[in-house]
This record gives structure tokens, sequence and C-alpha cells, in this order.
């Protein structure tokens, strides 16, 4: 995984591109049934909105089991070949739903939307690590966090994307609109993917998942704590606003993605120049008076101001804090590094809800942010402790 030497940022950009492209593919097809497949199931099919919820839910605990795994995969095979499974299976997904509207059972049709869910978790596992490692390799280690972050951008993007186009599309063509597109982009990115040169596998000594995870846990368990706050105010400031008998939460969400995303395009080049623990620190302190601010909002544009803040404090954590992680290993441990890393992520989202439904069921929804900005305190208290244990051993190549 040696740098490609002499290389402008626009070329860096574009080779970057080329493969973070199927991660956008991927999160597409995530997106695009989002918002419809709940009112399909409660609906249409006449099951309860908890197993409609749980129909959604699936997905994610699907992509929570399999990332460490394709990691390994990405390790083992290359990652070009999981970018092509991946895909596969995100196709896949969409063929199951429109198998489930043709035999339109409720049981049956269930039970092929759950396969459904199942294999674009999996999907989600296999192309969007694959993506990073395959860019990763294509550019160098040293690009790590440019590499991450557009990977990010590619994500968030897509799902920006996704509900709306899915909505549109269910109403215009039913369930098949969007699980047709979903199988056609498959198709289309598997051409595009089969035509990339492949990368070979890194050859050497590969430790087990144990030794890995050992690593790279501090790394990962602050990835998941920062992740509450953005997964307090994706699931629950819709919530927040109704409880305050505000308008505007669409307008809020909006802020909150423009921060986040502004972030990773304008400053993820201070990874590279400052430190992944140092920008984290930073991007962790940001995000705290966000959730500060939510909490303490008296007015609309108070809230807005503080999701704002939140989105630009969470932007940098993922590729700050996955750069620092995927160098605590050798090349050829990195793709599990990085799977084992991300499913922190999806832990922290898996758990926002549930314990974020209780506190407000005992303290109301103000509490959340409260909560989300002591436990992003918390993240930020062992960012501390890792500088003092490791000065300088996370920051170099």
């Amino acid at each position: 995984m040696s740098a490609t030497p002499a290389l402008s940022s626009a070329q860096l950009n574009k080779r970057i591109i080329s493969v973070v492209v199927f991660t956008f593919f991927c999160y597409l097809s995530i997106g695009l049934p989002l918002a419809v497949l709940p009112g399909y199931v409660h609906n249409q099919l006449g099951y309860s909105s908890f197993v409609a919820g749980l129909i959604i839910s699936l997905q994610y605990f699907a992509t929570l089991v399999s990332r460490p795994q394709a990691g390994r995969y990405a390790d083992l095979l290359g990652p070009k070949k999981v970018v092509l499974m991946g895909l596969a299976l995100c196709g896949a997904s969409g063929l199951f739903s429109v198998l489930a509207v043709i035999f339109n059972a409720p049981l049956t049709s269930l039970i092929l939307l759950a396969a459904g869910r199942v294999v674009l978790g999996f999907g989600e596992s296999l192309t969007s690590t694959g993506s990073m490692l395959w860019g990763m390799n294509i550019v160098g280690t040293t690009q790590s966090a440019r590499v991450i972050s557009w990977n990010g951008v590619a994500t968030y993007l897509a799902m920006a994307m996704g509900a709306p186009l899915g909505v549109m599309l269910n109403s215009a063509f039913g369930i098949p609109g969007f699980a047709v597109l979903i199988i056609l982009m498959a198709v289309f990115g598997l051409w595009l993917a089969a035509r990339r040169p492949a990368v070979v596998a890194t050859v050497g000594q590969r430790i087990p998942f144990s030794k890995v995870f050992s690593r790279i846990w501090l790394y990962g368990l602050c990835l998941g704590l920062g992740t509450i706050g953005f997964g307090t105010i994706a699931t629950f400031i819709t919530l927040y606003f109704a409880s305050h008998s505000w308008s505007g939460a669409a307008f809020s969400l909006s802020l909150f993605s423009l921060g986040f995303v502004a972030m990773r395009l304008i400053f993820s080049s201070f990874i590279s120049r400052f430190g992944g623990l140092r920008v984290s620190l930073f991007s962790f302190a940001v995000e705290c008076i966000g959730l500060l601010t939510i909490w303490q909002a008296q007015s609309p544009l108070m809230a807005d101001i503080g999701a704002f803040l939140t989105g630009s404090g969470f932007s940098l954590i993922f590729p700050a804090l996955g750069v620092a992680a995927i160098r605590q290993v050798a090349p050829q441990n990195q793709g599990s590094a990085l799977g084992l890393y991300s499913a922190f992520l999806d832990f922290g989202l898996g758990i926002t809800g549930p314990v974020a439904g209780l506190l407000i069921g005992h303290w109301g929804i103000d509490s959340i942010y409260l909560a989300a900005a002591v436990v992003v305190l918390l993240a930020l208290a062992v960012i501390v402790r890792l500088q003092k244990l490791t000065p300088g051993v996370a920051e170099v190549n």
C-alpha cells in the first residue's frame, strides 16, 4: 500500500471517487426504501408499527454483525472482490422487494422483505468497507483520511437523496419503482467495478480478530460514543421540535447535514496535518457544544445552531479516529481493523433509539441532548487519555 507519488489533490480525489462511487450506489439502495417500507408493512400488509420498525432494523443488525468479517474478507480476497459481492447483495435486496409485491401475501411478503433487509445489511458491510480499503490501496495509506472522508460524503449524500427519491418513485410506481432502480444500480455498479483494476491483497501475517480488536477498540469506543450525538438528532429532532410546538425540524436536519458535509469537504486535510487524535478532540468539543445548545434552546434558531454545530463536530470524528485506528495494525490487517472500527458506529446508532426512549419516558425529550453531551464528553476524556498513553504513536504512519 505505498502511496502513488506526484499526484495533485484533484488527481487523488478523482482516483478516490472512482471507487467510493460504489459506496454511493450502496447507500442510495439503503435510502430508497427507508421512508416507504414501514408504511407498506403497516398499511398494506397489515402488521403492527413494531413489526414495521423491526423490518427496518434487521438491516442495521445484519450490518453490525457482518462488518468485521467484511474487513477480513477484504484483507484475504482483495477489496475489488468484496465490493463486487456487496453490490450483488444490494441488487438482491431489490429483487426480494419485487418478489414481495408479486406474491402479495402478508406472511410471504413479510418474509421476503425481511430477507431483503438482511442481505442489504450484508451488502452494506462488504461494499462500504471494501470501497474504503480499495481507495486506500489506490492512493496509499498516507491519504487514508481523504479516502474515509470522501466515503462519508458519498454515504450521506446518497442517504439524503434516497429517502425523498424513494417516496417519489413509490408514489408513481409502487414498491417496484425503487426496487427496480436498486437492481439496475447494482448491475451498473458491477459492470463499473469489473472494469476497474484489482489491487492485490497485501501479503503478510494476519493476526487474530482478538488482537486487532485489542488494538483498535478504544478508538471504536470513542466513535460509538460520538455517534450517539448524531443519532439523537437524526432520530428525535422532529419530536423535539414538536414538543416545543416549533416548526422547521426538517430545516434543522438540513443544517446538520450541511455542517457535516462542509467540514468533510473543507477540513479533512487537517487530519493529516495535525493528527487524528487532535482533530477528534476538537471535533468532540464542537459536537458537545452543539448538543448543549439544543438542550438549552429557547427558540428554533438556537436549536438550528445547535444542530449545525453538532453536524460540524461529528463530521471528522469517523475519519480522524479511523486513521488513528488502522495505523495500529500492519497493512495486511487493515481491512479487519476498518471493519471492526466501523461496527462501533453501527452499535452506537443501534443503542441510541431504545436508550433515548427510556430517558424521554422518565425526564422528557430535552434530557436526551444533555445525556448525549455527557456521553460525548466521556469520549473526549478517553481521547485525552489515549494521547497521554501513546504520545505520538497514533499520529504517525
